[in-house]
């Protein structure tokens, strides 16, 4: 907290000295704006070359191919590019590409990934344009944001403003399904986030009604796994006190005190999966199961998984505490247990990472784009931003427009893509010159 303090300090004093950089955008910036306008049939040649190639976080060849795509871009714009193998947490590997600047100003983590919820047995494959729209496996969650890092980059590359920032890029490869255990799978990114000042994060830009907003919040997610048991028998038996409720109500009950007793501000506990009878078993990987049973046998066992949102570290254990009490109120002649998953930290909306905002909305008037505002976090997904959050400043959601993400038909707003670059570039730009 103190190091957040410190940061967000730099960066208003940044804000209060903003005639320092003018209200109209220095050389550097109107070059980068005129490289990111000539270089947009490059990124879009890119994107498509991204999208074709499968990259489901559970194909290793296919996200470490698009991998090598990406190094392909970066090692030219003088990145030190490094792929780390996760083959031991059952996924593909990481990318990590640092340029190493002067040393004097604000460091910059950007971070995105490569991998997408389509594995090569979906239907969903290739990249399909129609004038400025254009549709694809992962196309805005998230190639198109990894397409925006490079287009900025190459802009500050052909402008100059590149050479003297220092820049850590980090493109996971399991972000829609980590690999285990997750403090190995995040390790890496973990560690950029203690070498960072700053940290932009490139998941789907959100657009409502004609606005661009940002994020300086996202919730944490945790998933959590019930089991109950009961004692099995004729059903004529249920509710005595020879055979209790069963399984199944025991089940039943803790769900539905989770729906009444839980609900609080920026909190929501989801059930997922359901499963009970005699037996009831979920597969490996807890997403499929079997049950059996007949109307007149009281259930023996029942499963259900689900998640948990949650706004603070502090919230997390609060409803954590509260469902394990709910849990061991048990039926007669029932029992349960609660388990839960490593978790997706919480990212709080920190000074810090208001003033980032507050820095863009800078850069957007001198560019004469409209202000963005602070998007809902409710409303968005748990992201890996959340791992380098006690560490860094954040600023988060700086990728493509799209809609339809993580279903057929994904669909991705070319003309989000310079846009979003031009204000990547100049915010970069600036953060490169803010003194440590």
């Amino acid at each position: 907290m103190i190091r957040s303090r410190v940061l967000a300090h730099g960066l208003l004093l940044v804000l209060s000295a903003a005639p320092c950089f003018g209200a109209t955008p220095s050389p550097g910036e109107q070059r980068m704006r005129a490289a990111i306008d000539a270089d947009q049939p490059h990124a879009i040649a890119l994107l498509e070359k991204l999208v074709n190639q499968n990259s489901g976080s559970l194909n290793i060849p296919g996200v470490t191919a698009v991998g090598g795509m990406v190094r392909a871009e970066l090692e030219p714009l003088g990145f030190d590019v490094q792929w780390i193998d996760m083959r031991a947490t059952g996924r593909a590997g990481h990318l990590v590409a640092t340029h190493a600047g002067n040393g004097r100003g604000k460091r910059i983590l950007m971070i995105g990934h490569l991998d997408t919820v389509f594995e090569p047995d979906s239907t969903f494959q290739r990249f399909v344009r129609d004038g400025e729209r254009a549709t694809g496996p992962g196309i805005a969650d998230d190639k198109g944001g990894v397409v925006i890092i490079i287009a900025a980059l190459r802009a500050m590359h052909a402008a100059g403003t590149l050479r003297d920032a220092d820049i850590k890029v980090v493109l996971t490869g399991d972000e829609e399904s980590a690999g285990t255990p997750l403090e190995a799978a995040r390790a890496d990114l973990v560690a950029a986030g203690k070498w960072a000042d700053v940290a932009l994060e490139y998941e789907e830009l959100i657009v409502r009604d004609g606005r661009d907003y940002a994020t300086v919040a996202r919730r944490g997610v945790t998933d959590w796994e019930l089991t109950t048991t009961g004692i099995t028998g004729h059903s004529g038996g249920v509710f005595g006190d020879a055979l209790g409720y069963g399984a199944n109500y025991e089940l039943v009950r803790i769900l539905d005190a989770f729906r009444r007793e839980l609900p609080e501000p920026n909190l929501t506990v989801n059930v997922g999966l359901m499963l009970g009878g005699t037996p009831a078993t979920l597969d490996p990987g807890g997403a499929r199961g079997s049950a059996a049973g007949k109307t007149n046998i009281v259930a023996a066992e029942a499963v259900a998984r689900g998640d948990m949102r949650t706004f603070s570290a502090a919230q997390e254990a609060r409803a954590r505490a509260k469902m394990q009490a709910i849990v061991d109120a048990h039926l007669p002649k029932t029992d349960a247990t609660l388990a839960f998953d490593d978790s997706y930290p919480a990212m709080a909306p920190t000074a810090g990472n208001r003033a980032l905002l507050a820095l863009l909305n800078q850069v957007n008037a001198d560019l004469g784009l409209p202000a963005m505002g602070e998007w809902d976090p409710a409303k968005r997904g748990a992201a890996d931003s959340s791992f380098v959050a006690a560490d860094a400043d954040v600023l988060a959601g700086l990728g493509a427009a799209g809609t339809g993400a993580h279903a057929v038909g994904e669909t991705l707003d070319l003309a989000s893509i310079p846009r979003q670059a031009l204000r990547s570039a100049v915010l970069i730009e600036r953060l490169s010159r803010t003194p440590r």
